[in-house]
């Protein structure tokens, strides 16, 4: 082994070494030759020093240093003995071979770690590539055809039209209908065949929306009207099957995790204009591989890249141990070119959507860019800032638009150069949400919060419905933020459209009612509030008929006041949305003085209330966040520059109750701490300490994250 070995460098005549795994019948000298997992990158006739033209496959000298080394294309760890070749390019990162070979075949010339431009690329022969039906062979015998032999091919001069040759690659195998998804994971259906035929009740158990109701103040005496009595409506997600088994301390395996929660299909529109070249999209790729990596064999995912225009990558495709080392070759494939055209983009991830013929429970659309559309949005001006924004999203998607389609797009505005007026008016029309990425380095940290949702989602087209139980009670409003909202013409009745939950979270909606004076009885029945949903897992619709019956005492004298402290806060919260909302009005039409006077004045409001001097978490931190947005509008420029998008971030995020990332500002690290659900922070964490080539500890991470608020139960 050992002289065939030597005889096959010496004929290479390259300082590279390619590990062939050993036949059953070869037992390889220890003391004549090196074990595979020893073979080190030198010949008898060069420097072991690698050069431009020396660059190719070569295997550790330490075991126990490549033990921890981690190929950056399918994110698998790289070990000697497993059959694999460890191919090491002229800028030392190394790959497994057969990832990097196939990375190259796409195109991409570019090392998927540091960005540098190779020379040489390896080329992996086809099998199939024969002479007269006959192998090839090389002089020392070895089949020059077989999987394992490489050659390293010399690139041609860089041409300036790279993006061009792919995307006419793939847009060349691109059918009018994408009707041409895979299969759904026949296993899950079998599954979810079998959750749908359980009792009802056993479901139930399990799987139900917790309701739970707070009065404003406990009791109005007999004698006494009140209008505009505030009453609170708090919803609580269920667990998904995973969490609650660990918090039953069962254990749980992969595959026990997959089928506790409802799989998605996942379509991702990436920008690769000009200006994502470079570190933008190198750390794209590495967040992208971190989705793909965490998503399971019953979720499928679709990749859109667009700059002038837009090309499908491939189809909806499971995401098998295949599925993934496809979608993660042909990311490592992308190169940035060419100008920003989002609505193309959006176009083709919608049409991904409405054209498949299969359809798992969950979907949706994630949008990043760091530029402005500049194909259809059409010029915007102080007077008009919103011009045809909404032509950028189809119609089809639209929340609240005739086609009853809920395909939210969750959108990532990358860098300060984007368009945040339009990304957010984007994620707000179809019902998804904004963040502001202003660190290069937080990109996979917000893909991985948004994704720690959208693969926990437990509950799907919920309702909240009140009604009146009093004869003489009206409903005033209903306060709801983004949700649709519905009073009934006689004020009996009213509702709240909610939509998708994710696990274990949140929702909270203030409902007002005009109290009459009744002198009958010591006890005044309010409301009664219901809600109905279909679980994404059993597919079957639940009902909670009279979740929560609201009640007040009617004593003779009225006592001390107490004002309920979850009242109060949520009170709280509403009014610093709204604070935000004409703030961003004032320094849209150039009036930033305004602008900072209007947050001032309701950070003030904010810290004399109940709630705050109480020291409640979600009333300091929506001062912090006040006063935060204050700084941001410091001047014109650090308001174009930051300031707008991070307040859409903030106004996205409140409308929705829902987690959004919001720049980089260590000094707003405990903002908006009500929002996160534990599923978004262990998908965050994961990415917090996963290692790419470099430790955690050396990643300089500054995100606004949040943790979910401690409520403590009515009495």
């Amino acid at each position: 082994m050992a002289s065939k070995w030597r005889k096959v460098k010496i004929a290479l005549g390259l300082n590279n070494c390619l590990y062939v795994p050993p036949n059953d019948t070869e037992q390889p000298d220890s003391s004549s030759s090196p074990s595979p997992a020893g073979l080190l990158s030198h010949s008898s006739h060069g420097s072991t020093t690698p050069t431009p033209s020396s660059f190719g496959l070569r295997l550790s000298k330490s075991p126990n240093n490549n033990n921890k080394r981690t190929c950056a294309i399918c994110l698998t760890s790289m070990k000697t003995g497993q059959g694999h070749a460890i191919f090491m390019a002229e800028c030392s990162h190394s790959f497994h071979f057969h990832c990097i070979a196939s990375n190259v075949k796409h195109g991409n010339q570019i090392c998927p770690v540091c960005r540098a431009k190779w020379k040489e690329i390896p080329f992996q022969r086809s099998v199939s590539d024969v002479t007269h039906g006959k192998p090839r062979t090389s002089a020392l015998g070895w089949p020059q055809d077989d999987a394992w032999m490489t050659v390293l091919r010399r690139l041609p001069p860089a041409r300036t039209d790279a993006n061009r040759h792919i995307s006419s690659h793939y847009q060349a195998n691109e059918p009018s209908i994408f009707d041409d998804d895979e299969d759904l994971d026949p296993q899950h259906e079998t599954a979810e065949g079998k959750e749908s035929t359980r009792d009802a009740g056993d479901v139930n158990s399990v799987r139900t929306v917790e309701v739970l109701t707070y009065t404003e103040v406990s009791a109005v005496p007999k004698s006494v009207s009140y209008d505009n009595f505030t009453i609170l409506i708090h919803l609580k997600a269920p667990l998904t099957g995973g969490r609650q088994n660990r918090n039953q301390n069962h254990a749980e395996s992969p595959q026990s995790s997959q089928d506790s929660r409802a799989p998605i299909d996942l379509v991702t529109v990436l920008d690769v204009s000009g200006s994502m070249s470079g570190t933008k999209l190198a750390l794209v790729k590495r967040a992208m591989g971190f989705v793909i990596q965490n998503l399971c064999p019953s979720d499928r995912l679709s990749v859109i890249a667009f700059s002038s225009t837009a090309r499908r990558l491939f189809p909806l495709r499971r995401m098998t141990e295949t599925g993934k080392l496809d979608a993660l070759q042909a990311v490592n494939s992308l190169v940035s070119s060419g100008g920003t055209n989002i609505a193309e983009g959006l176009r083709k991830g919608v049409k991904v959507m409405i054209d498949r013929k299969w359809k798992n429970p969950v979907c949706s659309i994630i949008l990043l860019s760091d530029g402005q559309d500049t194909y259809t949005v059409s010029g915007t001006s102080v007077t008009c800032p919103r011009a045809d924004y909404k032509s950028l999203l189809p119609t089809s998607i639209h929340r609240n638009g005739s086609t009853g389609l809920q395909i939210p797009v969750h959108a990532f505005g990358f860098g300060s150069d984007h368009d945040a007026a339009s990304m957010h008016s984007i994620s707000e029309i179809s019902g998804g949400t904004f963040s502001f990425i202003e660190a290069e380095g937080v990109i996979q940290d917000a893909f991985a919060q948004c994704i720690g949702g959208l693969l926990s989602v437990v509950v799907q087209e919920l309702q909240v419905n009140v009604e009146c139980l009093h004869p003489r009670l009206e409903i005033g409003s209903v306060k709801a933020g983004g949700y649709k909202t519905n009073i009934m013409a006689n004020a009996i009745m009213g509702s709240v459209d909610v939509g998708d939950l994710y696990a274990e979270e949140e929702r909270d909606f203030l409902v007002t009612v005009n109290i009459p004076v009744d002198g009958t009885s010591d006890e005044m029945s309010l409301l009664k509030v219901s809600c109905a949903y279909r679980d994404p897992m059993t597919k079957g619709v639940v009902t909670l008929e009279e979740a929560s019956h609201v009640k007040i005492q009617r004593p003779e004298i009225a006592g001390t006041r107490v004002v309920s402290i979850e009242v109060d806060k949520q009170r709280n919260r509403f009014r610093a949305a709204e604070a935000m909302a004409e703030a961003r009005a004032a320094a849209e039409n150039g009036d930033l003085a305004r602008a900072v006077s209007v947050l001032e004045s309701c950070g003030k409001a904010l810290s004399e209330t109940a709630s705050t001097q109480a020291g409640d978490r979600l009333c300091i931190a929506l001062c912090a966040e006040l006063k935060e947005m204050q700084d941001r509008m410091a001047s014109r420029r650090v308001y174009e520059t930051s300031g707008r998008a991070y307040i859409l971030s903030g106004l996205s995020s409140h409308s929705w109750q829902r987690a959004t990332a919001r720049g980089d500002s260590t000094d707003s690290a405990n903002l908006t701490q009500a929002y996160q659900t534990p599923s978004m922070v262990d998908m965050v964490t994961q990415s917090q300490t996963m290692v790419f080539g470099t430790p955690s500890s050396q990643r300089k991470l500054r995100q606004t994250m949040s943790f979910p608020a401690v409520r403590p139960r009515p009495r």
